[in-house]
Protein backbone atom coordinates (compact mmCIF):
# COMPACT_ATOMS: atom_id res chain seq x y z
CA UNK A 1 0.00 0.00 0.00
CA UNK A 2 1.02 3.25 -0.54
CA UNK A 3 1.20 4.10 3.14
CA UNK A 4 3.61 1.09 3.58
CA UNK A 5 5.46 2.39 0.96
CA UNK A 6 5.76 6.03 2.51
CA UNK A 7 6.57 4.52 6.10
CA UNK A 8 9.54 2.29 4.38
CA UNK A 9 11.32 5.19 2.99
CA UNK A 10 11.79 7.52 5.27
CA UNK A 11 13.70 5.01 7.05
CA UNK A 12 15.75 4.52 3.68
CA UNK A 13 18.86 6.42 2.22
CA UNK A 14 18.00 8.46 -0.74
CA UNK A 15 18.04 7.18 -4.16
CA UNK A 16 17.52 3.44 -2.68
CA UNK A 17 15.18 1.62 -5.30
CA UNK A 18 11.99 1.08 -3.53
CA UNK A 19 8.90 0.02 -5.64
CA UNK A 20 5.08 0.17 -4.20
CA UNK A 21 3.41 -3.26 -5.67
CA UNK A 22 -0.18 -2.63 -4.69
CA UNK A 23 -2.39 -4.78 -2.63
CA UNK A 24 -3.37 -8.15 -3.24
CA UNK A 25 -2.04 -11.38 -5.07
CA UNK A 26 -3.11 -10.23 -8.52
CA UNK A 27 -1.24 -6.84 -8.83
CA UNK A 28 2.18 -8.46 -6.74
CA UNK A 29 1.94 -11.10 -9.64
CA UNK A 30 1.86 -8.68 -12.68
CA UNK A 31 4.37 -6.31 -10.95
CA UNK A 32 6.99 -9.31 -9.94
CA UNK A 33 7.65 -10.01 -13.90
CA UNK A 34 9.70 -6.50 -13.63
CA UNK A 35 11.79 -7.94 -10.81
CA UNK A 36 13.43 -10.92 -13.33
CA UNK A 37 16.37 -9.74 -13.48
CA UNK A 38 17.17 -7.98 -10.20
CA UNK A 39 19.91 -9.13 -7.77
CA UNK A 40 18.00 -9.23 -5.02
CA UNK A 41 15.00 -9.14 -3.82
CA UNK A 42 13.29 -7.81 0.03
CA UNK A 43 9.45 -8.06 0.62
CA UNK A 44 8.67 -5.68 3.40
CA UNK A 45 5.18 -4.09 4.87
CA UNK A 46 2.81 -4.99 7.10
CA UNK A 47 0.94 -7.90 7.94
CA UNK A 48 -1.35 -10.37 10.06
CA UNK A 49 -0.56 -12.18 13.41
CA UNK A 50 -1.48 -15.58 13.48
CA UNK A 51 -0.49 -16.81 16.99
CA UNK A 52 -1.39 -14.99 20.33
CA UNK A 53 2.11 -14.62 21.16
CA UNK A 54 2.88 -11.67 18.92
CA UNK A 55 1.69 -8.06 19.45
CA UNK A 56 1.13 -5.76 17.32
CA UNK A 57 4.34 -3.74 16.49
CA UNK A 58 6.13 -6.86 16.18
CA UNK A 59 8.52 -8.06 13.70
CA UNK A 60 8.44 -11.23 11.64
CA UNK A 61 11.04 -11.92 9.72
CA UNK A 62 10.30 -14.87 7.30
CA UNK A 63 12.01 -18.41 6.95
CA UNK A 64 10.28 -19.13 4.05
CA UNK A 65 7.48 -17.80 2.28
CA UNK A 66 4.55 -20.10 1.14
CA UNK A 67 1.58 -19.87 -0.58
CA UNK A 68 -1.92 -20.76 1.34
CA UNK A 69 -4.22 -23.01 -0.26
CA UNK A 70 -1.80 -24.10 -2.78
CA UNK A 71 -0.98 -28.04 -2.64
CA UNK A 72 2.70 -29.00 -3.83
CA UNK A 73 3.71 -25.46 -4.45
CA UNK A 74 7.37 -25.24 -2.99
CA UNK A 75 7.99 -22.57 -0.35
CA UNK A 76 10.50 -19.98 -1.15
CA UNK A 77 13.26 -19.65 1.16
CA UNK A 78 14.49 -16.90 2.81
CA UNK A 79 17.88 -18.46 4.74
CA UNK A 80 19.54 -14.96 5.66
CA UNK A 81 16.71 -14.50 8.21
CA UNK A 82 18.82 -15.10 10.84
CA UNK A 83 21.05 -12.44 10.29
CA UNK A 84 18.44 -9.83 9.46
CA UNK A 85 16.41 -10.46 12.58
CA UNK A 86 19.82 -9.32 14.42
CA UNK A 87 19.80 -6.23 12.93
CA UNK A 88 16.57 -5.59 13.82
CA UNK A 89 17.29 -6.64 18.02
CA UNK A 90 20.13 -4.39 17.79
CA UNK A 91 17.27 -1.80 16.86
CA UNK A 92 15.24 -2.73 20.21
CA UNK A 93 12.66 -4.31 17.74
CA UNK A 94 10.49 -7.66 19.11
CA UNK A 95 11.48 -10.09 16.35
CA UNK A 96 10.06 -13.67 15.45
CA UNK A 97 11.63 -15.95 12.81
CA UNK A 98 9.43 -18.14 11.28
CA UNK A 99 7.02 -18.52 7.84
CA UNK A 100 5.20 -16.31 6.22
CA UNK A 101 1.89 -17.35 4.09
CA UNK A 102 0.60 -15.57 1.47
CA UNK A 103 -3.27 -15.28 1.05
CA UNK A 104 -5.48 -14.49 -1.82
CA UNK A 105 -7.43 -12.68 0.78
CA UNK A 106 -7.78 -10.86 4.12
CA UNK A 107 -7.73 -13.84 6.95
CA UNK A 108 -9.96 -13.85 9.89
CA UNK A 109 -11.34 -15.76 12.24
CA UNK A 110 -10.88 -19.75 11.10
CA UNK A 111 -8.97 -19.18 8.25
CA UNK A 112 -6.82 -17.70 10.57
CA UNK A 113 -6.38 -20.53 13.05
CA UNK A 114 -6.28 -22.75 10.04
CA UNK A 115 -3.41 -21.08 8.95
CA UNK A 116 -1.41 -20.79 12.37
CA UNK A 117 -1.91 -25.01 12.32
CA UNK A 118 0.87 -25.03 9.78
CA UNK A 119 2.97 -23.60 11.56
CA UNK A 120 2.53 -19.97 9.87
CA UNK A 121 3.72 -16.90 12.06
CA UNK A 122 2.09 -14.18 9.81
CA UNK A 123 0.17 -13.93 6.82
CA UNK A 124 -0.28 -11.66 3.62
CA UNK A 125 -1.37 -11.12 0.53
CA UNK A 126 1.43 -10.54 -1.85
CA UNK A 127 5.22 -11.79 -0.60
CA UNK A 128 4.58 -15.31 -2.23
CA UNK A 129 3.95 -13.46 -5.47
CA UNK A 130 6.48 -11.53 -5.57
CA UNK A 131 9.19 -13.76 -4.72
CA UNK A 132 8.35 -16.85 -6.82
CA UNK A 133 10.25 -16.05 -9.60
CA UNK A 134 13.09 -14.77 -7.45
CA UNK A 135 14.52 -18.53 -7.23
CA UNK A 136 18.36 -18.70 -7.34
CA UNK A 137 18.44 -14.98 -5.98
CA UNK A 138 18.94 -13.44 -2.48
CA UNK A 139 15.66 -12.69 -0.98
CA UNK A 140 14.20 -11.60 2.21
CA UNK A 141 10.95 -10.84 3.08
CA UNK A 142 10.20 -8.52 6.53
CA UNK A 143 6.65 -8.26 8.07
CA UNK A 144 5.66 -6.06 10.99
CA UNK A 145 2.65 -7.39 12.80
CA UNK A 146 -0.67 -5.03 12.68
CA UNK A 147 -3.81 -7.15 14.15
CA UNK A 148 -3.25 -10.16 16.09
CA UNK A 149 -5.46 -12.93 17.53
CA UNK A 150 -7.90 -13.06 19.21
CA UNK A 151 -9.26 -9.64 18.39
CA UNK A 152 -11.60 -9.91 15.38
CA UNK A 153 -9.98 -7.88 12.18
CA UNK A 154 -13.04 -6.18 10.96
CA UNK A 155 -13.45 -3.72 14.02
CA UNK A 156 -12.83 0.07 14.09
CA UNK A 157 -9.80 -0.83 16.37
CA UNK A 158 -7.72 -2.85 13.52
CA UNK A 159 -6.97 0.87 12.05
CA UNK A 160 -5.03 1.87 15.26
CA UNK A 161 -3.02 -1.70 14.90
CA UNK A 162 -2.18 -0.55 11.69
CA UNK A 163 -0.89 2.73 11.98
CA UNK A 164 1.27 1.39 15.29
CA UNK A 165 2.53 -1.06 12.34
CA UNK A 166 3.27 1.46 10.13
CA UNK A 167 5.17 3.60 13.04
CA UNK A 168 7.56 0.37 13.29
CA UNK A 169 8.32 -0.08 9.40
CA UNK A 170 10.64 3.13 8.91
CA UNK A 171 12.89 0.59 11.44
CA UNK A 172 12.84 -1.85 9.34
CA UNK A 173 14.09 -0.07 6.19
CA UNK A 174 17.90 0.22 7.53
CA UNK A 175 18.33 -3.61 8.34
CA UNK A 176 17.11 -4.27 4.74
CA UNK A 177 19.78 -1.90 3.45
CA UNK A 178 22.15 -3.72 5.28
CA UNK A 179 21.32 -7.00 3.85
CA UNK A 180 21.58 -5.90 0.52
CA UNK A 181 24.82 -4.64 1.33
CA UNK A 182 25.99 -8.13 2.17
CA UNK A 183 24.33 -9.62 -1.09
CA UNK A 184 27.72 -9.36 -2.74
CA UNK A 185 28.78 -12.67 -1.17
CA UNK A 186 29.63 -15.55 -3.87
CA UNK A 187 31.71 -18.35 -2.03
CA UNK A 188 32.17 -19.61 1.32
CA UNK A 189 35.51 -21.69 2.03
CA UNK A 190 35.45 -23.91 4.97
CA UNK A 191 38.54 -24.77 7.03
CA UNK A 192 38.98 -28.09 8.03
CA UNK A 193 39.40 -29.24 10.22
CA UNK A 194 36.89 -27.84 12.20
CA UNK A 195 34.14 -28.38 15.61
CA UNK A 196 34.49 -31.00 17.64
CA UNK A 197 38.13 -32.73 18.74
CA UNK A 198 38.55 -36.14 20.10
CA UNK A 199 39.16 -34.20 23.85
CA UNK A 200 35.62 -32.84 23.22
CA UNK A 201 33.74 -35.02 21.90
CA UNK A 202 34.61 -37.60 25.06
CA UNK A 203 33.77 -34.88 27.61
CA UNK A 204 30.41 -34.95 25.87
CA UNK A 205 29.81 -38.71 25.67
CA UNK A 206 30.85 -38.67 29.49
CA UNK A 207 28.00 -36.62 30.39
CA UNK A 208 25.67 -38.14 28.17
CA UNK A 209 26.25 -41.46 29.45
CA UNK A 210 26.28 -40.64 32.77
CA UNK A 211 22.81 -39.32 32.36
CA UNK A 212 21.76 -42.34 30.39
CA UNK A 213 23.11 -44.85 32.65
CA UNK A 214 22.02 -42.84 36.14
CA UNK A 215 19.39 -40.89 35.79
CA UNK A 216 19.34 -36.80 35.80
CA UNK A 217 20.51 -35.79 37.41
CA UNK A 218 24.39 -35.49 36.95
CA UNK A 219 26.23 -32.43 37.87
CA UNK A 220 29.20 -31.41 36.12
CA UNK A 221 31.77 -28.95 38.21
CA UNK A 222 32.36 -25.97 35.57
CA UNK A 223 31.09 -26.54 32.28
CA UNK A 224 31.91 -29.42 30.67
CA UNK A 225 33.49 -27.54 27.46
CA UNK A 226 33.63 -24.10 26.96
CA UNK A 227 30.76 -23.69 24.33
CA UNK A 228 27.12 -22.16 25.00
CA UNK A 229 24.87 -24.46 22.79
CA UNK A 230 26.29 -27.83 24.15
CA UNK A 231 25.78 -27.36 28.02
CA UNK A 232 22.35 -25.55 27.37
CA UNK A 233 21.66 -28.89 25.42
CA UNK A 234 22.79 -30.99 28.90
CA UNK A 235 21.27 -29.13 30.95
CA UNK A 236 17.67 -30.04 28.84
CA UNK A 237 18.93 -33.53 29.29
CA UNK A 238 19.28 -32.98 33.12
CA UNK A 239 23.03 -31.98 34.04
CA UNK A 240 23.50 -29.47 36.67
CA UNK A 241 26.72 -27.50 36.10
CA UNK A 242 28.12 -25.72 39.37
CA UNK A 243 31.61 -23.61 40.15
CA UNK A 244 32.61 -25.56 43.54
CA UNK A 245 31.97 -28.59 44.78
CA UNK A 246 30.16 -27.28 48.02
CA UNK A 247 26.94 -26.72 45.51
CA UNK A 248 26.54 -30.44 44.95
CA UNK A 249 24.21 -32.54 47.55
CA UNK A 250 26.07 -35.78 49.27
CA UNK A 251 26.00 -38.59 47.20
CA UNK A 252 25.61 -37.10 44.10
CA UNK A 253 27.39 -38.37 40.83
CA UNK A 254 29.98 -35.87 40.00
CA UNK A 255 31.95 -35.15 36.60
CA UNK A 256 34.82 -32.88 36.01
CA UNK A 257 35.59 -30.94 33.31
CA UNK A 258 37.61 -31.52 30.41
CA UNK A 259 39.73 -28.73 31.16
CA UNK A 260 41.42 -30.48 34.52
CA UNK A 261 41.37 -29.59 38.16
CA UNK A 262 43.72 -29.16 41.00
CA UNK A 263 44.49 -32.18 43.61
CA UNK A 264 42.80 -30.06 46.42
CA UNK A 265 39.63 -30.64 44.28
CA UNK A 266 39.76 -34.49 43.81
CA UNK A 267 40.73 -34.04 47.56
CA UNK A 268 37.67 -32.62 48.48
CA UNK A 269 35.95 -34.85 46.68
CA UNK A 270 36.83 -37.94 48.13
CA UNK A 271 36.43 -36.52 51.51
CA UNK A 272 32.74 -35.80 50.88
CA UNK A 273 32.72 -39.24 49.39
CA UNK A 274 31.32 -38.28 45.93
CA UNK A 275 31.29 -40.63 43.46
CA UNK A 276 33.05 -38.75 40.38
CA UNK A 277 33.85 -39.44 36.59
CA UNK A 278 36.81 -37.12 35.48
CA UNK A 279 36.32 -36.27 31.70
CA UNK A 280 39.40 -34.48 31.75
CA UNK A 281 40.81 -34.46 28.16
CA UNK A 282 44.04 -37.23 28.36
CA UNK A 283 46.07 -34.09 26.72
CA UNK A 284 45.56 -31.85 29.97
CA UNK A 285 46.03 -34.85 32.05
CA UNK A 286 49.42 -35.14 30.31
CA UNK A 287 50.58 -31.16 31.33
CA UNK A 288 49.36 -32.47 34.84
CA UNK A 289 51.81 -35.09 34.33
CA UNK A 290 54.24 -33.27 33.28
CA UNK A 291 54.14 -30.65 35.89
CA UNK A 292 54.68 -33.64 38.63
CA UNK A 293 57.38 -34.55 37.02
CA UNK A 294 59.09 -31.30 36.60
CA UNK A 295 58.48 -30.12 40.44
CA UNK A 296 59.40 -33.96 41.60
CA UNK A 297 63.06 -33.20 40.47
CA UNK A 298 63.27 -29.71 41.97
CA UNK A 299 62.82 -27.42 39.07
CA UNK A 300 60.56 -24.43 38.82
CA UNK A 301 57.99 -24.54 36.54
CA UNK A 302 56.93 -21.56 34.31
CA UNK A 303 53.38 -22.62 32.44
CA UNK A 304 52.59 -20.42 29.53
CA UNK A 305 48.96 -19.49 29.42
CA UNK A 306 46.38 -16.87 30.53
CA UNK A 307 45.62 -16.69 33.96
CA UNK A 308 41.93 -17.31 35.32
CA UNK A 309 41.24 -20.18 32.15
CA UNK A 310 40.16 -23.45 34.18
CA UNK A 311 43.30 -25.25 32.41
CA UNK A 312 45.91 -22.78 33.86
CA UNK A 313 44.23 -23.19 37.52
CA UNK A 314 44.09 -26.55 37.70
CA UNK A 315 47.92 -27.13 36.58
CA UNK A 316 48.58 -24.49 39.04
CA UNK A 317 47.03 -26.43 41.77
CA UNK A 318 49.34 -29.28 40.62
CA UNK A 319 52.64 -27.66 42.58
CA UNK A 320 51.68 -24.24 44.40
CA UNK A 321 54.41 -22.46 45.00
CA UNK A 322 56.51 -23.91 42.19
CA UNK A 323 54.56 -23.46 38.95
CA UNK A 324 54.80 -19.93 37.92
CA UNK A 325 52.16 -18.57 35.27
CA UNK A 326 53.57 -16.77 32.04
CA UNK A 327 51.07 -14.65 30.30
CA UNK A 328 53.27 -12.73 27.88
CA UNK A 329 56.49 -11.66 26.43
CA UNK A 330 56.85 -9.22 28.98
CA UNK A 331 55.67 -11.43 31.52
CA UNK A 332 58.80 -13.62 30.38
CA UNK A 333 61.17 -10.68 30.14
CA UNK A 334 60.21 -10.00 33.73
CA UNK A 335 60.06 -12.98 35.96
CA UNK A 336 62.66 -14.43 38.37
CA UNK A 337 63.56 -18.00 39.37
CA UNK A 338 65.11 -19.34 42.37
CA UNK A 339 67.56 -21.46 39.93
CA UNK A 340 68.04 -20.23 36.58
CA UNK A 341 69.74 -24.22 35.91
CA UNK A 342 66.49 -25.44 37.33
CA UNK A 343 63.86 -24.44 35.13
CA UNK A 344 61.01 -26.28 33.02
CA UNK A 345 58.14 -25.09 30.86
CA UNK A 346 54.94 -26.21 29.91
CA UNK A 347 51.94 -24.70 27.47
CA UNK A 348 48.52 -24.47 28.17
CA UNK A 349 47.20 -26.60 25.34
CA UNK A 350 44.80 -24.50 23.74
CA UNK A 351 47.10 -21.68 22.93
CA UNK A 352 48.26 -20.07 19.69
CA UNK A 353 51.61 -21.57 18.82
CA UNK A 354 52.88 -18.25 17.07
CA UNK A 355 51.82 -16.66 20.38
CA UNK A 356 53.93 -19.07 22.60
CA UNK A 357 56.76 -19.03 20.24
CA UNK A 358 57.48 -15.21 21.24
CA UNK A 359 57.36 -16.08 24.88
CA UNK A 360 59.46 -19.62 24.49
CA UNK A 361 61.75 -17.58 22.37
CA UNK A 362 62.63 -15.27 25.73
CA UNK A 363 62.71 -18.16 28.07
CA UNK A 364 65.11 -19.82 26.18
CA UNK A 365 67.26 -16.73 25.58
CA UNK A 366 66.90 -15.90 29.78
CA UNK A 367 67.30 -19.09 30.99
CA UNK A 368 69.28 -21.67 28.88
CA UNK A 369 69.11 -24.19 30.79
CA UNK A 370 65.36 -24.12 30.67
CA UNK A 371 63.99 -27.84 29.48
CA UNK A 372 60.31 -29.15 28.56
CA UNK A 373 58.01 -31.76 27.92
CA UNK A 374 59.01 -34.43 25.30
CA UNK A 375 56.37 -33.67 23.11
CA UNK A 376 54.33 -30.09 22.28
CA UNK A 377 51.39 -29.36 24.74
CA UNK A 378 49.68 -27.47 22.41
CA UNK A 379 46.27 -29.63 21.66
CA UNK A 380 46.64 -31.12 17.94
CA UNK A 381 43.46 -29.81 17.53
CA UNK A 382 44.38 -26.81 18.45
CA UNK A 383 47.29 -26.81 16.09
CA UNK A 384 45.07 -28.02 13.08
CA UNK A 385 42.43 -25.65 12.94
CA UNK A 386 44.85 -22.44 13.27
CA UNK A 387 46.55 -24.33 10.35
CA UNK A 388 43.87 -24.98 8.19
CA UNK A 389 42.30 -21.19 8.94
CA UNK A 390 45.54 -19.77 8.32
CA UNK A 391 45.31 -21.07 4.31
CA UNK A 392 41.61 -19.74 4.17
CA UNK A 393 41.96 -16.50 5.64
CA UNK A 394 44.77 -15.70 2.98
CA UNK A 395 42.06 -15.84 0.62
CA UNK A 396 38.85 -15.04 2.28
CA UNK A 397 37.87 -11.25 3.01
CA UNK A 398 36.60 -11.72 6.21
CA UNK A 399 36.31 -14.78 8.67
CA UNK A 400 33.64 -16.13 10.80
CA UNK A 401 34.81 -18.25 13.84
CA UNK A 402 31.91 -20.42 15.81
CA UNK A 403 32.60 -20.34 19.45
CA UNK A 404 31.72 -19.05 22.56
CA UNK A 405 33.64 -16.25 24.05
CA UNK A 406 34.79 -18.30 26.57
CA UNK A 407 36.29 -20.45 24.62
CA UNK A 408 40.71 -20.11 24.84
CA UNK A 409 40.99 -21.75 21.21
CA UNK A 410 38.06 -20.20 19.72
CA UNK A 411 39.47 -17.05 20.77
CA UNK A 412 42.73 -17.90 19.56
CA UNK A 413 41.58 -18.14 15.82
CA UNK A 414 40.12 -14.92 15.97
CA UNK A 415 43.57 -13.53 16.53
CA UNK A 416 45.61 -16.07 14.71
CA UNK A 417 43.47 -14.52 11.66
CA UNK A 418 43.83 -11.14 12.40
CA UNK A 419 47.27 -11.00 12.30
CA UNK A 420 47.60 -12.62 9.42
CA UNK A 421 45.60 -9.45 8.12
CA UNK A 422 42.33 -10.55 7.26
CA UNK A 423 38.93 -9.49 9.29
CA UNK A 424 37.41 -11.97 11.89
CA UNK A 425 34.87 -12.46 13.96
CA UNK A 426 33.72 -14.42 17.25
CA UNK A 427 29.82 -15.70 16.97
CA UNK A 428 28.27 -18.16 19.24
CA UNK A 429 25.81 -18.93 15.97
CA UNK A 430 24.55 -17.94 12.79
CA UNK A 431 22.23 -15.61 15.08
CA UNK A 432 25.31 -13.26 16.15
CA UNK A 433 26.88 -12.81 13.24
CA UNK A 434 26.44 -9.15 12.26
CA UNK A 435 25.55 -8.04 8.30
CA UNK A 436 28.32 -5.05 8.16
CA UNK A 437 30.79 -7.41 9.02
CA UNK A 438 29.77 -8.69 5.28
CA UNK A 439 29.16 -5.40 3.32
CA UNK A 440 30.76 -5.71 -0.01
CA UNK A 441 32.88 -9.19 0.30
CA UNK A 442 33.04 -11.95 -1.96
CA UNK A 443 34.75 -14.56 -0.06
CA UNK A 444 33.67 -15.76 3.55
CA UNK A 445 35.84 -17.94 5.45
CA UNK A 446 33.99 -20.20 7.86
CA UNK A 447 35.38 -22.17 10.93
CA UNK A 448 34.36 -23.58 14.22
CA UNK A 449 36.58 -23.78 17.60
CA UNK A 450 37.38 -27.13 18.66
CA UNK A 451 34.38 -27.15 21.19
CA UNK A 452 31.60 -25.68 18.74
CA UNK A 453 29.05 -28.66 17.42
CA UNK A 454 29.61 -28.97 13.52
CA UNK A 455 25.13 -27.79 13.13
CA UNK A 456 26.00 -24.19 13.70
CA UNK A 457 28.93 -24.37 10.77
CA UNK A 458 25.53 -26.04 8.69
CA UNK A 459 23.38 -23.33 9.94
CA UNK A 460 25.58 -20.42 9.22
CA UNK A 461 26.35 -21.79 6.09
CA UNK A 462 23.17 -22.02 4.91
CA UNK A 463 22.05 -18.43 6.08
CA UNK A 464 25.03 -17.38 3.82
CA UNK A 465 23.49 -18.86 0.93
CA UNK A 466 21.02 -16.09 1.48
CA UNK A 467 23.22 -13.70 0.80
CA UNK A 468 24.23 -15.15 -2.55
CA UNK A 469 26.97 -16.85 -1.91
CA UNK A 470 26.62 -20.16 -4.62
CA UNK A 471 29.99 -21.89 -3.77
CA UNK A 472 30.72 -23.68 -0.64
CA UNK A 473 34.09 -25.46 -0.98
CA UNK A 474 35.85 -27.58 2.16
CA UNK A 475 39.65 -26.32 2.46
CA UNK A 476 41.35 -29.38 4.20
CA UNK A 477 44.65 -29.42 5.60
CA UNK A 478 44.79 -32.41 7.53
CA UNK A 479 42.70 -35.39 8.60
CA UNK A 480 42.15 -35.93 12.37
CA UNK A 481 41.14 -39.44 12.83
CA UNK A 482 42.57 -39.11 16.82
CA UNK A 483 39.93 -41.09 19.53
CA UNK A 484 39.76 -41.23 23.08
CA UNK A 485 38.44 -43.59 24.96
CA UNK A 486 35.38 -43.03 28.02
CA UNK A 487 36.47 -43.21 31.60
CA UNK A 488 36.07 -46.32 33.00
CA UNK A 489 33.79 -45.52 35.41
CA UNK A 490 30.76 -45.43 32.06
CA UNK A 491 32.79 -47.28 29.69
CA UNK A 492 30.83 -50.31 27.84
CA UNK A 493 32.75 -54.21 27.98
Amino acid sequence: MRVEARALRRGLPPGAPLRRTGRGPARATRIADGYRDTGALAVAGIAGGLVPTLRTGDVVVATEVRRAGVRGGAPVPCPAAPMIAEALRRRGLTVHLGPVVTSRRLVDGRMRDRLAATGALAVDTESAALLAGATGRPTACVRVVADVPPHPLYRPATLGRVVAALRVLPEVAPALVEWAEATTARQVVLASPRSFCAGVERAISTVEQALDRHGPPVYVRKQIVHNAHVIADLQRRGAVFVDELTEIPDGALTVLSAHGVAPAVRDAAAERGLPVIDATCPLVTKVHSEARRFVGRGNTVLLIGHAGHEETEGTLGEAPGRIALVESVRDAERIEVADPDRVSYLVQTTLAVDEVAGVLDVLRRRFPALTGPSSDDICYATTNRQAALREVAAVADVVLVLGSENSSNSRRLVEVTERGGTPAYLVDDVDSVDLRWLAGVRTIGVTAGASAPPRLVDQTVAALTGLGADSVREHTTRTEDVHFTLPKEIRTS
